[in-house]
């Protein structure tokens, strides 16, 4: 007497390849919806701290100006001094240089984060503040309430 097993008797346990492609696609689908939405995230993230440096900068500056009765170091001078972060981050490799933008005088300056390395074809463009807390954007495609969140 012949003996036949039929499939269930084997004990048959795994994937088959359809099943195994079916589970690749998903997760191929689904890593390709959050994964610009991760780097849009990251990019945010190095924009508020490049937002924080230049608050840091203004705030250190405030300071000097409190001190000296001017931004500048010196009287009539457009030098302003080295109170404040140049890049962001401070060690590492740097996405946001941080600088005066334009002719500081004794009353008045702009610092303005500039873009660089992962972060230079951000559409936020380079952030700026000024004496007047103003803050604003260069060369951007965003607006500023898009890209400067407090």
């Amino acid at each position: 007497m012949k003996h036949y097993l039929s499939r269930g008797h084997y004990g048959v346990a795994g994937f088959t390849l359809v099943e195994l492609m079916i589970t690749v696609a998903i997760v191929g689908i689904l890593a390709a919806i959050a994964y610009p939405s991760y780097q849009e995230q990251v990019a945010a993230s190095r924009r508020n701290e490049a937002a924080t440096a230049l608050l840091t900068g203004a705030q250190a500056l405030e300071r000097y100006y409190s001190s000296n009765g001017r931004y500048t170091t010196t009287a009539g001078g457009n030098t302003l001094p080295a109170v404040f972060p140049t890049t962001v981050p401070e060690n590492g490799t740097a996405y946001y240089t941080i600088a005066a933008s334009g002719t500081p005088t004794a009353n008045s300056f702009t610092l303005k984060a500039t873009r660089t390395g992962v972060m230079a074809s951000d559409g936020c463009g380079n952030l700026t503040l000024d004496e007047a807390g103003i803050n604003a954007l260069e060369s951007a495609s965003k607006t500023v309430a898009q890209c400067w969140r407090r």
